[in-house]
């Protein structure tokens, strides 16, 4: 991967096996990552973006505009999200094991030592995020693979820079973005579909957008309500 710049643009460029380019535009900040044919000139190259340029703009401007949590304290009474409900953070007496619970629709409990660094405090409740990730993700897959015909060999749960999911489509493998714990289930199942259907057509062409629209009709209103939703305090660093 290189980088290329046009006036005070600059976009990371990547070359691959394939027939068009493509553009993304990434959050947080709006990042630009250009995927061109291995044979496209770089002339030819900068022609296409510059004519994408004020749908760029409009995208950077977008995620710049995206609301964003503040610098996590892990305090009593912080707000946090889970399956896209503001909770607020309360603190037992520890007794021996580190615990998160629901309590209630609003409230995450966390058993752990008093004097524990806010590192700790952070790491137990993303261990709790996974595990409740893991479960929902699972049921879904069992869900829509019957659905939809198609399996990934493994799939599997991380923190991503820049995607909410990724999928391999020669090792057929899936990955989900750890923060979509944080947001309402639907995307969640979007970001799942879109993931799967990514084994019957690699890229976001006509085909693709079929699929998407014979599987779950109202995918687009998913996506738009997943990107409006704050993004992590911690620059994704998903």
């Amino acid at each position: 991967m290189s980088e290329m710049q046009i006036g005070h643009l600059t976009f990371q460029l990547n070359r691959k096996a394939i027939k068009n380019l493509h553009i993304s535009v990434l959050p947080p900040d709006g990042m630009v990552r250009i995927s061109a044919p291995e044979k496209m000139t770089e002339t030819a190259i900068r022609m296409a973006v510059i004519s994408r340029i004020p749908w760029i703009k409009k995208q950077q401007e977008a995620f710049l505009n995206q609301p964003r949590q503040s610098d996590r304290e892990m305090v009593t009474g912080e707000c946090h999200y889970l399956w896209g409900r503001r909770c607020r953070l309360v603190f037992s007496d520890y007794q021996g094991k580190q615990t998160v619970k629901k309590q209630g629709s609003h409230k995450l409990v966390l058993t752990i030592k008093p004097d524990s660094p806010v590192e700790k405090k952070a790491e137990l409740l993303s261990r709790f995020y996974r595990a409740e990730l893991q479960l929902n993700a699972d049921k879904l897959f069992r869900k829509w693979t019957s659905i939809i015909g198609t399996e990934p060999n493994s799939w599997h749960i991380r923190k991503m820079k820049t995607k909410w999911g990724s999928c391999n489509t020669s090792s057929h493998r899936i990955c989900l973005n750890l923060e979509l714990a944080k947001k309402p289930p639907e995307c969640l199942e979007y970001i799942l579909v879109h993931e799967l259907i990514h084994l019957l057509e690699r890229h976001h062409n006509e085909r693709f957008k079929a699929l998407m629209e014979q599987y779950l009709p109202d995918w687009r209103e998913r996506r738009n309500l997943l990107n409006s939703l704050p993004l992590a305090y911690d620059r994704w660093g998903y």
